[in-house]
């Protein structure tokens, strides 16, 4: 009995559990038979469930009181608004000092914009749960070792469809590990590890899904213990996430913003 080729298609909706009962039976066999593909289905699992639990603490972190003060009604109203338009109102002024803190910011880390209060951007978001799910690993934190980067480079280009290069930041103290191939929230994305002398990695998350507007300045955030710096340039969203000092992290992300400003836009 001849079966469909089992696709990237196929794949994402095993991991999303909306594979017919029959189809995920072939997937499964075709796993037991190709244990990369199995091993790359797992990884993408992973992924989804850190998404998931980050997404499920988020609803449950209470109000910032600042912001709360901001969403109070008059005192001559109180308690006639209800929590859920407090919540609104704390999510609209909340926007609005981020508007406001974006028209004023410089184009480069001299004024990074901290939105770690406002809705997470999606790039920043899978950048963190990325970095928080693969670089703890020992044995297996990338799939392609930097002793193969023109491998690595072939491959992730190919997959995402743009030429991708991971810059060298040997001068800033880390190195390079490796990289894996991803799955975005359409598509494939891809993450560059580094290593610096005391075993602190970061994590350089590369997507073509998140760069419909233009190129946009720096931007800080942080979730949970990650600083994240991220940008977009040209067709690229980046995202650049370590546990490690702000200051530290931007003179990183400046390095990797000069490189790759080198090479030539698709």
């Amino acid at each position: 009995m001849n079966t469909k080729p089992i696709t990237d298609t196929d794949v994402h909706a095993w991991v999303d559990g909306e594979l017919p009962a029959a189809r995920r039976a072939e997937v499964d066999d075709h796993f037991a038979r190709n244990p990369g593909d199995a091993a790359r289905a797992r990884d993408y699992l992973a992924q989804r469930q850190a998404v998931a639990e980050l997404q499920r603490s988020a609803l449950d972190e209470p109000l910032p009181e600042r912001l709360a003060r901001l969403a109070q009604p008059p005192a001559a109203n109180a308690g006639r608004m209800p929590p859920y338009l407090q919540r609104l109102a704390a999510g609209i002024a909340v926007a609005t000092l981020g508007a406001i803190a974006g028209w004023f910011a410089h184009d480069r880390i001299g004024a990074p914009v901290s939105l770690a209060r406002a809705p997470m951007p999606a790039l920043v978001h899978q950048a963190a749960v990325a970095h928080a799910v693969f670089s703890p690993e020992v044995r297996r934190p990338v799939e392609v070792g930097a002793d193969h980067e023109d491998q690595l480079v072939t491959w992730l280009s190919k997959r995402l469809g743009k030429p991708v290069r991971p810059p060298h930041l040997g001068r800033q103290g880390f190195d390079l590990i490796g990289g894996r191939l991803l799955a975005g929230e359409r598509g494939p994305v891809a993450q560059f590890m580094y290593q610096d002398a005391g075993g602190q990695r970061l994590t350089l998350f590369v997507s073509t899904e998140n760069a419909a507007g233009g190129d946009t300045a720096f931007r800080f955030a942080r979730e949970r213990d990650l600083n994240v710096f991220y940008w977009v340039d040209g067709s690229f969203g980046y995202a650049l996430s370590a546990s490690i000092d702000k200051g530290r992290l931007a003179e990183v992300a400046t390095a990797v913003y000069d490189q790759l400003e080198t090479r030539p836009r698709p």
